[in-house]
């Protein structure tokens, strides 16, 4: 039984959290404002948005329940894949994204090949947050469902999360999101911290758990030395460490700080942080193991997910339980926020103004993004209830579509002169198509679905851009022959 103290605390905090949310939105006075917060932000609020964004229900319910399941191994995605993206997006992308001084990711590809790939790219971008925002949704539900006794109805309390992170993502954007993060990331700090320190003398210290974790064969990182293993290994560290750099809640953060100085160290630090804290609820999750086996037992035949709330409900005192349940909140909501807002952007820039009138004035479009977050809200909000995948794994398959569609073309057009939109279009067209074939018609093939269309996309990448110089020559000579 959830004790009341907790549930009015949650009550208080989201409370606060949509008070604080809107309160900075009255600072939003234009699109630039809404989308990249006016780049105004300063190390720390970055550095906390960074950390809050990523630092979602993938990493409080979905990573710990992955790690019991398939030891640690079977998390290469998240938390290493997804770290190393944010430490790969502040050294070789952020200056130079920061410097082109854009409003959107898809903006890079307009100006760096044509209006076609843009886009594309944008489309791929926005359908790759859908399973990301709904796993948030989900753990929302998840959390109001525990808290409530079963009183709230799962699918009533995915809609009744949807409503609360939508109301103040709608109304304030990247101002908003960002100093929501900064407030969530100071208590996901000290809540997470405060339960390791309670549940861990429960379990016997960190050498308890750690010790027990290795017998059982959960510490092995590394696949076994065979061809299929390896491939699916590296097939699934690529896919949030490649396929989350072209992400407009990423590159929203990059080009929200005051400087470019600290876009990159900024990002470079919440990925850092992220990477070891992101450990905190797997050690969690794990000494549930030593505390209450039978709990484990019991929540792994229907929902690991619900191991690590459960214990501290069942395990730990008043203070606890208001601590962890103030620290995952944080966690959802932040993510939620952030991952809500940037596909919104993405699709009123990029893709619905080329249909909306030309003398549109700014204002006009700000409140058509705020419109296109309600309406994609609502889509997400549906996706979630129709949608039985567990949260890691709808984390991970979200960004297989920006792997095979996006990456590509942008590591070419910002590293390679070369690069051409004759190439981009073939290796969006190659790339997408390859991996869709293979899901739909061998998708547990010796090499996995994402990675061949990964390899099929650079591969045409370098194709399409080398033909017109390749037809050169040719075209010199039948030139002479006149």
């Amino acid at each position: 039984m959830v004790h009341s103290s907790v549930i009015w605390f949650v009550v208080l905090y989201i409370a606060a959290s949509i008070g604080i949310g809107l309160y900075a939105g009255l600072r939003v006075h234009n699109t630039r404002d809404y989308a990249v917060a006016g780049r105004s932000l300063p190390f720390y609020v970055v550095t906390a948005t960074v950390f809050a964004t990523w630092f979602g229900s993938e990493t409080v319910l979905g990573i710990p329940a992955r790690f019991i399941e398939t030891g640690l191994g079977g998390v290469v995605e998240d938390p290493f894949g997804s770290s190393m993206c944010l430490v790969l997006v502040g050294l070789f992308f952020a200056a130079k994204l920061y410097k082109m001084d854009l409003l959107t990711i898809g903006d890079f590809y307009r100006r760096r090949f044509n209006p076609t790939v843009e886009m594309l790219t944008s489309l791929a971008i926005v359908a790759s947050y859908l399973g990301w925002v709904s796993a948030q949704i989900v753990a929302l539900g998840l959390v109001f469902n525990v808290l409530s006794g079963g009183a709230l109805a799962t699918p009533v309390a995915i809609m009744l999360g949807a409503a609360i992170v939508t109301g103040y993502t709608m109304f304030g954007g990247m101002v908003s999101v960002a100093w929501t993060d900064f407030m969530q990331m100071t208590i996901i700090v000290v809540g997470m911290l405060y339960i390791a320190w309670v549940v861990g003398d429960q379990a016997g210290g960190v050498h308890a758990v750690l010790a027990h974790a290795q017998n059982a064969g959960r510490m092995q990182f590394l696949p076994e030395p065979k061809l299929r293993d390896m491939l699916w290994f590296f097939g699934a560290a690529i896919t949030m460490m490649f396929g989350s750099i072209p992400q407009q809640d990423v590159f929203q953060r990059v080009t929200s700080a005051r400087t470019v100085r600290i876009s990159v160290w900024a990002t470079v630090t919440g990925g850092v942080l992220y990477f070891f804290f992101a450990f905190v609820p797997m050690y969690l999750g794990y000494s549930a193991f030593l505390i209450d086996s039978d709990l484990v037992k019991s929540h792994l035949q229907s929902d690991p997910q619900h191991i690590l709330p459960q214990l501290v409900l069942a395990h730990t005192p008043q203070l606890a339980q208001i601590m962890f349940f103030g620290a995952l909140l944080s966690a959802i909501m932040s993510t939620a926020s952030g991952t809500l807002l940037a596909p919104s952007v993405t699709f009123t820039e990029n893709v619905l103004k080329r249909f909306l009138r030309r003398d549109l004035g700014d204002r006009q479009l700000l409140w058509t993004m705020r419109a296109v977050v309600a309406g994609f809200a609502l889509m997400v909000t549906l996706f979630a209830l129709n949608s039985s995948s567990g949260i890691y794994e709808m984390v991970g398959n979200a960004y297989k579509v920006t792997l095979v569609g996006a990456f590509v073309p942008l590591v070419a057009g910002l590293y390679w002169k070369r690069a051409n939109s004759q190439g981009a279009l073939l290796s969006i067209a190659f790339g997408m198509a390859t991996w869709l074939a293979l899901e739909a018609l061998a998708p547990d093939a010796l090499v996995p679905p994402q990675l061949a269309g990964f390899f099929a996309a650079i591969t045409w990448m370098v194709i399409g851009s080398l033909m017109p110089q390749l037809r050169q020559p040719a075209q010199r000579r039948a030139a002479a022959t006149r």
